[in-house]
């Protein structure tokens, strides 16, 4: 009887989010080009993202190499979780950090794989021998491959107050190379820029309005008006940890014309109700999962 009455319940819900999902335009993201599919932020991932159709948003990390380069990264340095070297090994994990990214050219970095050796949090990521793209490549690959379809990016600055000029720039330099490379390649009207740290939003508010910004929120922060407090206009998006969202979160966005963007959802359970509660978009690993939800 229990069980009965669970599958029930999950059928209710399935069929509430189908609805308000048809009701209302969902932003569905990739996360880091869906990382539980491919190699994370990688041409390859933001390829398959796109031939998944139903994917609108392609989601990525971006970091600085010493020669200036944006780099598409989420971690600071090599993850010895999935890196090869140019050797053709691995290395220990407490040595990762010693290959900091902001310690390195591009052409240095371009020399180590992420892609062989797989992800093991991810069993059925695809293994296939891949680099840490410049953010400039990817934008040409991606635009060339999805053609007449006007792809959207979310862009995440890692940058933290006590690693400036340490793991990356001060935040005046890095949103200055970031901007400079969306400018040029003209998608400035298609991408999100988010962050935790709310100075290089601050930042980009003021240098270039026309900036669509997103505010990250980590799963242990405090309420929405202490977070939205750190910041000096009103973001786009709050973009909070899945589990903390609640209806009343998401009406006193919508109160102030803010978009609520969850991470990570990871199952179609919690999609749905997800959007039971009125979010405006998703981030998954597993973008294939969000077919499941037409």
């Amino acid at each position: 009887m229990k069980k009965t009455a669970g599958i029930l319940c999950a059928a209710t819900l399935l069929t509430a989010g189908v609805h308000a999902q048809k009701t209302r335009k969902i932003d569905f993201e990739a996360h880091r080009g869906g990382r539980g599919l491919m190699p994370e932020n990688t041409i390859p991932a933001m390829k398959h993202a796109i031939d998944l159709g139903i994917v609108q948003t392609l989601e990525m990390d971006v970091v600085i190499t010493k020669d200036k380069k944006v780099v598409v990264s989420h971690d600071p340095y090599f993850n010895p979780a999935i890196t090869t070297t140019p050797q053709g090994t691995f290395f220990d994990p407490k040595d990762g950090p010693k290959t900091l990214l902001y310690t390195m050219t591009y052409d240095s970095i371009s020399k180590y794989d992420v892609g062989m050796k797989g992800h093991p949090d991810f069993p059925h990521q695809q293994k296939l021998a891949v680099k840490k793209p410049l953010l400039a490549d990817l934008i040409d690959a991606v635009e060339q491959y999805a053609g007449k379809r006007k792809m959207l990016y979310n862009i995440e600055i890692k940058s933290k107050e006590k690693t400036d000029n340490i793991n990356h720039p001060d935040p005046q330099e890095f949103v200055t190379l970031v901007a400079a490379v969306l400018k040029e390649k003209k998608i400035m009207d298609r991408v999100v820029i988010q962050s935790f740290d709310p100075r290089p939003l601050n930042l980009l508010h003021k240098m270039y309005p026309e900036l669509k910004l997103s505010f990250l929120v980590d799963k242990d922060a405090g309420k929405l008006e202490e977070q939205l407090a750190k910041l000096a206009f009103t973001p786009d998006t709050y973009s909070p940890a899945f589990a903390t969202v609640t209806k009343e979160m998401v009406d006193a966005c919508h109160q102030k014309n803010i978009k609520v963007l969850p991470w990570t959802v990871n199952t179609k359970e919690e999609m749905v109700k997800q959007i039971g509660l009125g979010v405006d978009g998703i981030i998954s690993d597993y973008p294939d999962l969000f077919k499941q939800l037409n």
